[in-house]
C-alpha cells in the first residue's frame, strides 16, 4: 500500500532561550530523497537582535548562514531534526490515526518524514515543532485527559484496534516522544511528564523495574529525571518528570536537545559505530564543565551495566543546546532489560570494539573519561554497595511483586557477569 499525499516541504520553528512562543527559523524540503534545511532570512537577521538573538539549531550541523545547508556524510536529514520526530511508538500512533492500519507489523516507511513530522504532537521533546505554514503557529495538541483514557488508547494500538474519535487525540499528543513502549506525555501541577504504560507483552511490571532503577541511581548520586509510579484502570504508569521544559509567569519554556546520536554524526543504520569513547571525546572538547561531565557519563555507563540496562545506545543519552555550548541532560530511560543467561553486552562500544556488559571493560577506558583506575573503582564500590543496601526498601517502594524481585536479583542486578573479574 502506498500513501500518496507525501509532503514536500515542512516549516521549522524553534523556541528560543527563555522564550515561551516559537518563531520559525526556516524550511524543510525534500531533495533526491534527502531532507535538506535552509534558514529564513527574517530569522537570520535577528542574529543582530540583541533582546532574541537567534541561535543556531545545533552549531555544528546547522550553522547561521544563509542558503542550502549540505548534509552530513552518511545521512538523509539533519540528524537534529531527525531528534525531534517520532521514533517507533509515536509512528504506530500516527498511522493508526491517519491510515486506519493497525498492528504491530505495519510498515513504519509507509509514510515519508516530512509526514512525521507534520502530523505528530507539538509539545515534542526540545525546542523544535513543525508547521506547513511559515508565518501562522498553529498546536497540535490535546486538551486535558486522564490516565485511563490514555492507558485505553495505548491499549487500542497495541491491538490493532483503530482509535475512537474521543481517544485519539489524547494519544496522539504523545506521539512526538521517542522509543518503542506505550507512553503519552501529561501535565499536573505546573509539571510535565513523559507516561509509560505497561504493555500487554510484558511478562512482568517493566515500568516498575524501571523506577526501581532510577530510583537506585539517583541514591547512587547520578544525575537523574524524578519519577514517580501512579495506576491507571489496576496497571502500572510510571510518570517521569521532564526536564526540557520550565513553568514560568507567561507559559512553559523550552530547552532545546540533541541525542547522542546527533553528537556523533550518524543515523540509527551506524548506530553500531557509537562509543562511549569518542562521547567522551566529544565532551572534552565542546561541553561546558567536562571533568564532571565525564565522571558523570562514566558513573551512568557503570551503572547501566550495574542495573542490567543494555538499551543505552545513542538516542537514550542527549546534552542541552543553548547554542554555544552543550551540557550533559539529567539520564533517562535507565531500564533494566531481560536477560536469560550471564552475558550480555552494551548498546554502544566501551573501550575499543568492546561492548561487554562488565566492570572490567569500564576500567580499561577509564582513562578517557580523565579517571585513575582506583577513582574508577571507587565509582563502581559505591554504586555497588548502593544497590545492595537499597534493594529491599527500593522494591518496597515500588511495590513489586516477590516472584519479580527474586527473579531481578542477580540477573538483572548485579548479575555475577557485570562484576566477574574486576579484581
Amino acid at each position: 500500500m502506498t500513501f500518496n499525499n507525501i509532503n514536500r516541504e515542512a516549516f521549522v520553528w524553534i523556541w528560543l532561550p527563555g522564550k515561551t512562543e516559537p518563531v520559525v527559523a526556516g524550511k524543510l524540503e525534500t531533495y533526491n530523497g534527502n531532507i535538506l534545511f535552509n534558514y529564513g532570512k527574517s530569522y537570520l537577521e535577528r542574529v543582530y537582535d540583541t533582546a532574541t538573538p537567534a541561535i543556531a539549531i545545533y552549531e555544528p550541523e546547522l550553522p547561521l548562514q544563509s542558503g542550502v545547508l549540505p548534509l552530513l556524510d552518511g545521512l538523509s536529514m539533519p540528524g537534529c531534526i531527525r531528534d525531534a520526530a517520532p521514533d517507533a511508538w509515536g509512528r504506530r500512533v500516527i498511522i493508526n490515526k491517519k491510515l486506519a492500519l493497525k498492528g504491530s507489523n505495519t510498515d513504519t516507511s509507509i509514510l515519508d518524514e516530512l509526514t512525521y513530522l507534520l502530523e505528530s504532537g507539538s509539545d515534542r521533546i526540545g525546542a523544535l515543532d513543525f508547521q506547513r505554514s511559515p508565518s501562522e503557529y498553529v498546536p497540535r495538541s490535546s486538551s486535558h485527559v486522564t490516565l485511563e483514557e490514555l492507558l485505553v488508547s495505548a491499549e487500542r494500538v497495541e491491538k490493532g484496534v483503530l482509535l475512537t474519535p474521543e481517544l485519539d487525540q489524547a494519544l496522539f499528543h504523545g506521539s512526538s516522544i521517542g522509543g518503542a513502549r506505550p507512553k503519552a506525555l501529561i501535565e499536573d501541577e505546573n509539571k510535565k511528564y513523559v507516561a509509560k504504560f505497561s504493555s500487554s507483552t510484558d511478562l512482568y511490571s517493566v515500568v516498575k523495574v524501571e523506577f526501581i532503577a532510577m530510583r537506585l541511581a539517583v541514591l547512587a548520586g547520578l544525575r537523574v529525571a524524578p519519577v514517580k509510579l501512579a495506576t491507571a484502570a489496576n496497571k502500572d504508569v510510571l510518570l517521569i518528570e521532564r526536564f526540557d521544559r520550565e513553568k514560568v509567569a507567561q507559559g512553559w519554556t523550552r530547552k532545546a536537545m540533541v541525542s547522542a546520536l546527533t553528537l556523533f554524526g550518524l543515523d540509527d543504520m551506524l548506530a553500531r559505530y557509537a562509543s562511549y569513547e569518542i562521547f567522551a571525546e566529544i565532551i572534552r572538547h565542546r561541553f561546558s564543565d567536562p571533568k564532571n561531565t565525564l565522571k558523570e557519563l562514566f558513573s551512568r555507563l557503570v551503572f547501566n551495566i550495574l542495573c542490567g540496562n543494555t538499551d543505552d545506545h545513542a538516542r537514550n543519552h542527549a546534552a542541552f543546546w543553548n547554542g554555544k555550548e552543550l551540557s550533559l541532560t539529567l539520564a533517562y530511560d535507565i531500564c533494566p532489560q531481560g536477560r536469560t543467561g550471564n552475558e550480555a553486552s552494551q548498546a554502544m562500544l566501551i573501550a575499543g570494539n568492546n561492548n561487554l556488559s562488565q566492570i572490567k571493560t569500564c576500567l580499561e577506558t577509564a582513562h578517557h573519561f580523565f579517571l585513575s583506575e582506583e577513582e574508577a573503582l571507587a565509582i563502581f564500590e559505591k554504586q555497588k554497595q548502593v544497590i545492595e543496601t537499597n534493594w529491599d526498601s527500593v522494591c518496597d517502594e515500588a511495590q513489586i511483586r516477590e516472584v519479580d524481585k527474586k527473579m531481578l536479583w542477580g540477573r538483572q542486578f548485579l548479575n555475577p557477569f557485570s562484576i566477574e573479574g574486576w579484581e
